[in-house]
C-alpha cells in the first residue's frame, strides 16, 4: 500500500510525496505554506488519481518521459520522476491510480 509523505523544508514550505509500497517515490507535490494547504493536496490527488483525463503526458528536454497531474481547475497538483519511456512512464500512472486513493499518511519530517 502507498503512502503520503509530508516534509517541511528549510524555507518553511510543506511538501508531499507519494510513495509506491516498494517505498519508490511516485508523484511530487508543489510547495505549500501551510500543513492545512498541504493536506488539502493530498485529498485532490485520492480525489483525481482515477480519472485518466487528469494526467498530462509530458517529455523532458532530454526526451524522457514525465507526467503531471491535475486538479479539476488545471492546476498541477503533483510531478512525477522521469522515465526511460512512454511504457514506463504509463506505468507510473497506473501506480498512482492504484496507491493514491488508500494511502495513508505519514506524519510530517523536517527536511
Amino acid at each position: 500500500m502507498g503512502r503520503f509523505v509530508i516534509e517541511k523544508g528549510k524555507n518553511g514550505a510543506y511538501r508531499f510525496n507519494l510513495k509506491a509500497g516498494n517505498g519508490e517515490v511516485i508523484l511530487t507535490s508543489e510547495g505549500y505554506t501551510s500543513m492545512a494547504a498541504c493536506k488539502k493536496g493530498i485529498a485532490s490527488v485520492k480525489a483525481n488519481a482515477a480519472a485518466d483525463e487528469r494526467y498530462e503526458r509530458k517529455e523532458a528536454r532530454d526526451g524522457s518521459a514525465y507526467f503531471t497531474l491535475k486538479a479539476g481547475n488545471g492546476r498541477v497538483i503533483g510531478v512525477s520522476e522521469t522515465y526511460s519511456s512512454a511504457a514506463a512512464r504509463e506505468r507510473g500512472i497506473a501506480s498512482v491510480r492504484r496507491n493514491a486513493p488508500e494511502a495513508e499518511i505519514a506524519e510530517p519530517v523536517e527536511a
